[in-house]
């Protein structure tokens, strides 16, 4: 009867399937490492790859802004826009703008009242 349980290599079934399970962990695991640090290298090439493709673009920007400052007629039109410049001779204009319309809290504390009554309201609080 010994000899009906005991199977390849002189082991019981039992014992087969343990050494298989260890066998299999061991596999496993051995496999396991190599795999994380593949996946790990992937995503950090990935990374990689976006940051090269982002710095190129900027680098393009940068040559194109070089070659159009280096332009004498740009470097004039530049500083007269930006910074005012005028050529002697000439007059310079500043134009400035209204402030926008008062918005927000003041207009906020008028909200469905009558004209008329905002104008009571306006007329007794008196120059400021």
């Amino acid at each position: 009867m010994v000899a009906a349980t005991t199977g390849l290599l002189g082991l019981s079934s039992t014992r087969r399937a343990a050494v298989l399970a260890i066998v299999v962990c061991a596999l496993a695991l051995t496999v396991a490492v190599p795999l994380r640090n593949y996946v790990a290298q992937r995503q950090e090439l990935a990374e990689v790859s976006e940051r090269q493709r982002i710095l190129a673009a900027q680098v393009d920007e940068l040559t194109r802004q070089r070659a159009r400052l280096s332009d004498p007629e740009q470097v004039v039109a530049d500083a007269r826009s930006r910074l005012g410049y005028a050529r002697p001779g000439e007059v310079p204009y500043v134009v400035q703008l209204p402030p926008p319309p008062a918005t927000g809290a003041a207009l906020d504390r008028f909200d469905g009242v009558p004209w008329y009554q905002r104008l009571w309201h306006e007329v007794g609080e008196g120059p400021r």
